[in-house]
């Protein structure tokens, strides 16, 4: 039982159905499509559309998708919807090595959206609801308005200059050059009209005709190699899921091209550790190294498995786990990590659980705030910049290469027991949600907390050479890290956000969280 003298938020208790999303309008879209007879697909659809309306520094139909669906609490399918390169990419202009990164706001940035694929395809293979039902809620708020909630209105201000380059854009977004105050009305009618399109069309309401035509020629204009081919011939993958034990539980993650495996093998390295027993500083620099392991490996070979060789056993195997378990020094951070990739940050989640334990862990992103800034005026859509994350070096393998999908940090979870699903959960944050996979699971079953006490919990991530502490953590503790030679600095920004959705099968009952980092909450009916 949490202390109620504390800040901090109950969990959600429910048993009909749960939704968890980063913004209150999308968690209520999802309830009211669970309230009306929808299943866990149709809400979960209905909130990351409405998320794309109200949360548009974070998410759109521009940008990509991944999920993890386990019907009836059953086995997981796992979705990958991120696009490809169009075929005529080539290294060009990148080929003497020189240029670290693909520039975040050229057409080389922007990969084929996928978003509407795995959508669409989600909806017809696991959906219950028509489009129109489920997209009514986002066209709702698209060309009727929505208020701006706190957390939007401080990230509109933050990244404001992403907008600003682009005229279209800036036309949208930023009218009469002013970002909005929390409360303020907001609409996107474009975007709206496209996602009527979109509900009676299906894909072809994106991926051809009037919406494509224009995607394709603002990037084309740009210098961009896509072409309307590009777009007609995107489409998500089904893949099987990946796995790895943490107690008496499987983690469930999306193999490469994400970074799913990453946490899954900072959890392998936990698991060698009476963490339990640990203190916080200890708790902190074990995350740290564990971290920098994986994340080494990442960035040297996590890529397109397409066009590249990704074994998750290999990564996973206990002679190589024990390897960087024994490499870890308790008293002394490793060298920092000269980090070979560029910030990752804007993301929405959603997991939802429906009457029959369905569960969907859904994830979605632009991939920096605002994405490329490459807006189309008629359409209403904004383009991610998912390649940015392409290296600029031939022969790396995830250098930039027609048809082909870049590495990617989103990563939807579950987490199961005895063949049956029992918790939904996802963490925002680019880089930060491999690392923060393994601490929310670390703080559930080694600190024995609750859904909502894990997520709230004080957050550290050891990343590109310094160790960012959340303001929540004493200076103590930051300057015994110090001492055992982290950069241990205290963070600007909250680390990530979660959603997670656990199901207590034996009681029949869900119980929801949604930290307070983002506008969200859970609930449930």
């Amino acid at each position: 039982m949490r202390d109620f003298m504390a800040v901090a938020r109950s969990v959600a208790v429910a048993d009909k159905g749960m939704a968890a999303t980063s913004h209150p309008q999308a968690t209520l879209a999802a309830v009211e499509i669970l309230k009306s007879g929808g299943n866990a697909v149709d809400a979960a659809i209905a909130a990351v559309a409405v998320q794309g309306v109200v949360e548009p520094q974070m998410t759109g139909i521009g940008g990509d998708c991944f999920a993890l669906y386990s019907p009836k609490s059953g086995e997981p399918i796992a979705l990958n919807g991120s696009g490809r390169t169009p075929a005529g990419t080539g290294i060009g202009k990148y080929a003497d090595g020189t240029q670290r990164d693909i520039p975040p706001t050229s057409p080389e940035s922007v990969t084929i959206p996928s978003s509407i694929d795995a959508w669409c395809r989600l909806a017809a293979d696991h959906g219950s609801k028509s489009l129109e039902e489920i997209f009514r809620p986002a066209i709702n708020a698209a060309e009727n308005g929505f208020r701006v909630t706190p957390r939007v209105a401080e990230d509109w201000r933050r990244f404001r200059a992403r907008v600003e380059i682009d005229a279209n854009a800036r036309a949208q977004f930023l009218p009469r050059g002013e970002v909005p105050m929390v409360g303020d009305i907001r609409s996107q009618p474009a975007l709206g009209g496209t996602l009527r399109r979109i509900a009676r069309h299906g894909r072809d309401g994106f991926y051809a005709g009037e919406v494509a035509d224009e995607m394709v020629g603002i990037l084309h204009g740009l210098g961009g190699a896509h072409s309307a081919d590009d777009f007609a011939a995107q489409i998500s993958d089904y893949v099987a899921p990946i796995s790895a034990r943490y107690h008496d539980h499987d983690v469930i993650e999306c193999p490469p091209n994400g970074q799913g495996l990453a946490a899954l093998m900072i959890l392998r390295t936990l698991a060698g550790f009476d963490i339990a027993a640990m203190s916080q500083t200890d708790r902190i620099h074990l995350l740290a190294e564990a971290t920098k392991a994986a994340y080494r490996a990442r960035d040297a070979f996590f890529c397109d498995p397409a066009t590249g060789k990704v074994d998750p056993n290999s990564f996973l195997a206990d002679d190589y786990i024990v390897r960087i378990r024994g490499k870890i020094d308790m008293v002394r951070a490793s060298n920092a990590v000269t980090w070979d990739d560029i910030e990752h940050r804007d993301t929405v989640y959603v997991t939802v659980v429906d009457r029959d334990l369905n569960a969907i862990s859904l994830i979605n992103s632009l991939f920096y705030p605002f994405g490329s800034g490459i807006y189309a005026p008629r359409s209403g859509v904004l383009l991610h910049n998912r390649g940015w994350s392409f290296r600029a070096r031939p022969g790396h393998p995830n250098s930039l290469g027609p048809r082909k999908r870049p590495m990617h940090t989103i990563i939807p979870g579950l987490l199961r027991r005895d063949g049956r699903t029992v918790m939904s959960f996802g963490v925002m944050g680019g880089h930060y949600q491999a690392a923060g996979h393994a601490n929310l699971l670390s703080n559930i079953f080694d600190m024995k907390m609750d859904i909502q006490a894990a997520a709230e919990a004080p957050r550290s991530f050891a990343f590109d050479g310094v160790l960012s502490l959340e303001t929540t953590i004493e200076p103590v503790v930051r300057d015994e890290l110090a001492a055992r030679g982290h950069d241990a600095r205290f963070s600007e920004e909250p680390i990530g956000g979660c959603q997670a959705i656990r199901i207590d099968h034996d009681r029949g009952v869900l119980f929801g969280a949604s930290d307070h980092r983002k506008d969200g909450l859970a609930l449930g009916y």
